[in-house]
């Protein structure tokens, strides 16, 4: 099959802004950017909730994992609209907009877990070829480690999470 390049990627950190891994190398990266370039690819690591982070709670008003769906993205903004309704439309705008051919190619979301899954990748759709292709890579990479993949696919969900703006979006969790 016949695809574009990958050129365009985005390293998400504190969609939940208890969640601190990603937090922290999001800030790292975006002193030392550095580690993360490669030459002809785009790499933004991007600070995705940072009201939460700076309150280390979960969220403000509401699940920014949960609305970067068709209504709340359309939303007009108005004085009342929860917090992270209006992060996900700005976020959807420099990193979207999602479903356009724009988009972001590749959207790297951190999350941290309470359960005793150890280092996760999530993936959204089993017809992602090139995602599949990398978690192959990174697995292999990862060897002896334990990396399992999450697939949480279904046939008849859309899939609202900060990640699903991208061609391409891939969770890690890591407990």
């Amino acid at each position: 099959v016949d695809k574009p390049p990958v050129r365009r990627v985005a390293i998400f950190g504190g969609t939940h802004g208890n969640e601190l891994s990603g937090v922290f190398l999001v800030k790292h990266w975006q002193e030392n950017g550095a580690e993360i370039q490669r030459r002809g690819v785009e790499v933004k690591p991007f600070l995705t909730n940072p009201r939460a982070v700076k309150k280390c709670t979960r969220y403000i008003d509401c699940d920014l994992n949960r609305v970067f769906d068709p209504d709340n993205l359309g939303r007009t903004v108005v004085e009342d609209i929860p917090y992270e309704v209006r992060r996900a439309q700005e976020i959807n705008h420099i990193f979207g907009p999602k479903g356009s051919d724009d988009a972001y190619d590749l959207i790297f979301d951190l999350h941290n877990t309470t359960s005793n899954m150890g280092g996760t990748l999530i993936l959204e759709s089993s017809r992602d070829d090139f995602t599949i292709q990398m978690f192959h890579y990174i697995k292999n990479a990862l060897a002896p480690e334990h990396c399992p993949v999450l697939l949480i696919e279904h046939p008849s969900l859309k899939y609202a999470t900060t990640r699903s703006i991208a061609k391409h979006p891939v969770g890690k969790y890591e407990s």
